[in-house]
């Protein structure tokens, strides 16, 4: 009789470490799905100016809230993606540019990313609600604060 219970507790714990490798498994494969987007269309938007790279990071109807100099901060992604558009780029500007992944977390359709965001004469910290929609990781919110006080 122990041996058969030693036996059935063993083999429950296998399949619990091996579903829990697993979930890791999948949920590396998001975060990395995550990072490109972050990466190839958000910095790399912000960095060269492009609104149509950088839009394609957003869900449309996306707001933008926080702080700037501790003034409130509220925008459209629209409205957003027309200040990328006519300013000039961090780029073209010739100051440094610097944007971090602190910590990303997903939770099944869902993830936040907490970023660090070093341009022009500012150091935004910058969170980014994530929704995955039709098999792609879209930006649904975003929150910045300017920390360089």
């Amino acid at each position: 009789m122990k041996t058969i219970l030693l036996t059935a507790f063993m083999l429950w714990t296998f399949q619990s470490i091996k579903a829990q490798n697993t979930e890791k498994m999948e949920n590396q494969i998001e975060i990395q799905k995550i990072t490109d987007v972050i990466e190839n269309y958000y910095f790399k938007g912000i960095y060269e100016g492009d609104e149509l790279l950088l839009g394609k990071a957003f869900q449309p109807g996306t707001l933008l809230f926080g702080d700037i100099k501790g003034e409130p901060y509220f925008k459209t992604v629209d409205l957003y993606l027309n200040g990328i558009k006519n300013r000039q780029s961090p780029k073209d500007s010739g100051k440094p540019f610097k944007g971090e992944i602190l910590h990303i977390s997903v939770v099944n359709s869902i993830a936040v990313a907490e970023l660090n965001v070093k341009m022009y004469d500012f150091n935004y910290r910058d969170f980014l609600s994530f929704h995955k929609i039709n098999g792609q990781w879209l930006i649904v919110n975003k929150m910045l604060t300017d920390t360089s006080r």
